[in-house]
């Protein structure tokens, strides 16, 4: 009988030790970063020109990465910089009717009917983010509250304008009249995996390109989702 209690309390200890080594060790980084990859998808919507409208849904896409640097002991309080690439389409209803050899600006006409498939300029950037970011983070779980906003630099690496109607196809590349430089504010902001994120342009996409003598000062407003990756 002692043999049995004997051998019933050798189990219960193993088992129990066993099961304690099994278990996954808890390593806590004081010194963790956050949130260094970053993709973007959105609605891009351009606005300060009148008559200029949108035909189709007009995409961009973003990725890119930060190099997260808290300033705070918890690490909830942070800066970022770093370095992305960004493709932006516009589906509108601007028209290029000229190209000028001479890298002058060409001419435009805004399209008042709808017999056309395609009429769009896609843009290509590479970008400079900086951002001040505040979150809710702990050193054990990815889940948190996140609030970043920052500003964001971006140079013109590609473009194209594409016009398709019934019988006639143009395409053109390297646009003189795009400012090669644009910048903006941005804002984003959720829990965990969902994070809204909107950016506001500051300069035009333009030069000093006319309408019947009113110049496009058309900026883009995006706004879509944003994901974090470590």
């Amino acid at each position: 009988m002692r043999f049995k209690l004997l051998l019933l309390f050798f189990f219960t200890f193993f088992s129990g030790f066993a099961q304690e080594m099994a278990e996954p060790v808890k390593v806590i980084d004081s010194l963790y970063r956050e949130d260094q990859f970053y993709f973007n998808f959105t609605y891009n919507k351009l606005q300060n020109f009148k008559g200029l409208s949108q035909t189709k849904f007009s995409p961009g896409i973003c990725l890119g990465f930060l190099r997260d640097m808290p300033v705070n002991k918890t690490r909830t309080i942070a800066f970022a910089a770093g370095l992305g690439y960004s493709i932006n389409i516009y589906n509108n209803n601007l028209q290029e009717i000229s190209t000028n050899s001479n890298n002058s600006a060409n001419n435009y006409n805004l399209i008042s009917d709808a017999n056309f498939t395609t009429n769009k300029f896609v843009q290509h950037y590479l970008d400079l983010p900086v951002e001040i970011r505040w979150r809710t983070s702990k050193t054990y779980s990815h889940e948190f509250w996140r609030i970043y906003t920052g500003f964001k630099l971006s140079y013109l690496i590609n473009d194209q304008n594409k016009y398709d109607a019934a019988g006639l196809s143009i395409s053109n590349n390297s646009n003189p009249d795009f400012n090669k430089l644009v910048y903006g504010c941005y804002l984003a902001a959720g829990f965990n995996t969902w994070n809204l994120y909107a950016y506001y342009g500051l300069k035009p996409i333009f030069k000093s390109v006319e309408i019947s003598g009113e110049k496009i000062n058309t900026t883009t407003f995006n706004i879509g989702l944003q994901f974090y990756i470590l």
